[in-house]
């Protein structure tokens, strides 16, 4: 698909679905068949935040995907350190070479190794702009088995400004899109009791509004508290906000 028509289409999709759908399509058009998406907004000086508050996005196989993000391989990755204290686009040939200069770690070298088992092992890394020190977004595009990084780097020489570009816009439209987490989703009860807090309405406001009683109103914050994994109301309306689950459009 043509730049323009891609970005063009990008621009009205409603939900993660269809944007991930063809995103994916249209970078395996470029080679890029397995990709791996990872945002979050809870990263700290020691850490990207509890996982399953990450928005991750990806169409590697499931046994990729239990081995490098279950398993806790991701926080080893190379790639990922580079993503972390840079942004652009980074290829994958800095990997081996610092394979060829010994500068890996032991957990990298883990981490190459299980790489190298699923084919994991030429391709580019897309570090997005951070909108503030506690948000972070990059994805991998890993070429297609067969490909060596030569080839992969020749073809960023060529298309690479328009990969680049087709990756920001979809991260920033994610941004955008609401994300349900794992074991994170609020009912619709529960999210509609955290938008009228969000409103600055008292309990019992919202008890009158939602024509319930307070305690019921109460349960429904503790529910959404206890689903969001925080301690306040005030920090589950701010999560809630942070993935989009406030306000939304209703199909």
């Amino acid at each position: 698909m043509r730049l323009r028509n891609y970005l063009e289409k990008l621009s009205y999709v409603r939900t993660l679905e269809e944007l991930w759908d063809g995103h994916t399509r249209q970078m395996a058009e470029y080679g890029f068949d397995r990709l791996l998406y990872g945002y979050t907004n809870y990263r700290t000086a020691t850490s990207l935040g509890d996982p399953e508050d990450f928005v991750i996005l990806t169409n590697h196989d499931q046994s990729y995907i239990d081995g490098f993000m279950q398993e806790g391989l991701y926080f080893h990755a190379p790639m990922l350190h580079w993503a972390l204290e840079h942004e652009g686009a980074g290829s994958w040939r800095m990997i081996s070479d610092m394979l060829d200069s010994e500068t890996l770690t032991p957990q990298e070298r883990r981490v190459y190794a299980f790489n190298a088992e699923h084919g994991v092992t030429a391709g580019y890394t897309v570090s997005f702009t951070s909108v503030s020190a506690r948000t972070k977004g990059a994805i991998s595009l890993c070429a297609r088995k067969g490909m060596s990084q030569d080839e992969v780097d020749a073809l960023w020489r060529t298309h690479g400004q328009d990969i680049l570009l087709m990756n920001n816009v979809a991260h920033l439209k994610i941004m955008t899109l609401p994300y349900v987490a794992p074991n994170r989703s609020l009912t619709r009860r529960q999210r509609e009791a955290l938008q009228w807090v969000g409103d600055g309405k008292t309990t019992q406001d919202i008890a009158i509004l939602m024509g319930l009683t307070a305690a019921t109103v109460e349960k429904h914050l503790r529910l959404a508290r206890e689903a969001l994994s925080v301690e306040t109301t005030a920090q589950a309306v701010l999560k809630a906000a942070l993935h989009n689950q406030m306000f939304i459009m209703e199909a």
